[in-house]
């Protein structure tokens, strides 16, 4: 395994060089939030491609495809769906907006008042990915180096929180570049025709398994159905997908980058699947379908290309790890410290640097926080899904409705918030935290209370509708001050 080690050993210091020269850039919150909303088609494909595809997407693809066969496919292919329809029908818009988080969105859109409840359900769930991101590490370094599982934990955790809080999105874009590349390599250009042929081809796969392992929906029509919800929709919300948005420098590229960035997801959902329908030929009897990625790799690939699939896997745990970390940090500040304590966010240059290392700090306190609580943590699916569900149940209405449906009021929005977060809590109560009804029922909830609300209550001011309107259009180019509500800044001119 030295071969192996070194490989890693490589690739986790080529993180922390990363996080040390991002630092060196990001001298303003645009740039340590946001890449200074500077990134092109390439960065911007790769980036995204890597923060969508994690731990869950790349072990969790295999262990689906060992358990269901092709079908196994569906929970990665429903994200790489919720990334399509995020890049073509809103990425753009969402990009000329200017904004940092998704609250600040709201509060442009509604005319204030709706950023820190939407902040605390968004803080919640980018806490919760980051949390069983993190998690992840312990069964990685675990194949590594048979480490202990909070050892593993605090190892990989520490690496993420040092690169990220150096230098934020600059060095996490670096680092997901750099973890896209690998991802690809090992995972289809190596493990996936590896696995093919150990397995004796698909014809000798289509005769040692059962009919239902290449039907493509033997996972179950429900099941599809959930994972869009939950999956497609949280793709089109999530604060930790927008904050990469908002890193594109125009619009075509968020809308063009984040499209090709989709067409790479569906292709690594299949591959996924069809390594773990490999993985059942060649051990039919693993004690459990998660251990299909790591026994493929360790037992049929030769070293040094064991040890760039095993840092493949450590890249795709490491790129959704630090996004969420990011998100988690940015929400925290920006939308529920600062707006309690009535912080503003504009000022001067020096002013703007203090903010960096106000977010460097949040980071680092999240960071730690994550860490903690997935140390403590034992049950990784039921947080996160509370965390999906609390996020599509409570935001997806307020967010989508103020993009689509001008009607929609700010009391429409926080009864959508409120009566949606509080139907999918007591449904989990009702009926069990991973049961499908919560979401469901949950969403329909949201969305009574939001048209209901919207219908019974006067019509959003035409100034705030205005503003929002010239900012869709890419009219209005200053960054978004959550602080001052959209009621104080003039409409513009028409004409």
């Amino acid at each position: 395994m030295a071969v192996d080690y070194t490989v890693i050993v490589l690739y986790l210091a080529g993180m922390l060089a990363m996080g040390w020269w991002g630092m060196r850039r990001a001298k303003s919150k645009s740039e340590f939030l946001v890449a200074g909303r500077r990134l092109g088609p390439w960065m911007y494909s790769g980036t995204m491609a890597a923060i969508v595809l994690g731990g869950a997407s790349t072990i969790g693809g295999v262990g689906l495809g060992y358990k269901y066969g092709l079908s196994g496919a569906w929970m990665v292919f429903t994200i790489g769906l919720g990334l399509l329809a995020l890049s073509i029908f809103f990425s753009a818009r969402i990009a000329r907006l200017k904004v940092y988080t998704v609250s600040e969105m709201l509060d442009l859109r509604y005319g204030g008042k709706a950023g820190v409840i939407s902040g605390v359900v968004m803080w919640a769930y980018t806490l919760m990915l980051a949390v069983t991101s993190t998690i992840a590490y312990a069964t990685i370094f675990d194949v590594l180096f048979d480490l202990p599982r909070t050892v593993a934990i605090v190892l990989g955790g520490a690496i993420v929180v040092a690169y990220s809080t150096l230098g934020g999105m600059w060095s996490i874009t670096l680092t997901d570049m750099v973890q896209f590349v690998v991802k690809t390599i090992g995972v289809l250009i190596l493990l996936l025709p590896i696995a093919v042929i150990k397995a004796g081809g698909f014809a000798e796969m289509k005769a040692q398994l059962p009919t239902e392992y290449f039907a493509p929906l033997g996972i179950g029509g429900e099941t599809i159905f959930t994972y869009v919800l939950i999956y497609t929709f949280g793709m089109l919300i999530g604060q930790d997908i927008w904050q990469r948005v908002f890193t594109a420098r125009t619009d075509k590229v968020a809308q063009w980058g984040g499209t090709v960035a989709g067409v790479y997801c569906l292709a690594y959902a299949l591959a996924g699947a069809v390594i773990g329908t490999a993985a059942k030929v060649l051990y039919p009897n693993l004690p459990s379908a998660d251990d299909a990625f790591a026994t493929i790799v360790k037992d049929e690939l030769p070293m040094g290309v064991r040890g760039l699939v095993l840092a493949a896997a450590l890249a795709a745990v490491m790129s959704t790890s630090s996004g969420a970390l990011i998100a988690c940090a940015t929400v925290a500040n920006n939308d529920i410290w600062s707006r309690l304590r009535g912080l503003t966010v504009r000022g001067s240059d020096g002013e703007e640097h203090d903010e960096v290392k106000g977010n460097r700090l949040f980071i680092l306190v999240m960071g730690i926080a994550t860490i903690a609580i997935a140390i403590a943590l034992n049950d990784v699916v039921q947080a996160l899904t509370v965390a999906y569900n609390l996020l599509v149940g409570g935001l997806l209405v307020p967010i989508l409705g103020g993009l689509l449906w001008r009607r929609g009021t700010v009391q429409g929005a926080l009864a959508a918030v409120v009566v949606g977060g509080l139907s999918v809590i007591g449904l989990m109560w009702a009926y069990g935290i991973l049961a499908n009804e919560p979401v469901y029922y949950g969403l329909l909830a949201s969305l009574a209370a939001y048209v209901i609300v919207s219908l019974a209550t006067r019509p959003t001011d035409a100034t705030v509708l205005a503003t929002w309107r010239a900012r869709l259009a890419g009219q209005d180019t200053p960054e978004a001050d959550p602080t001052t509500t959209p009621e104080t800044v003039p409409a513009p001119a028409t004409g």
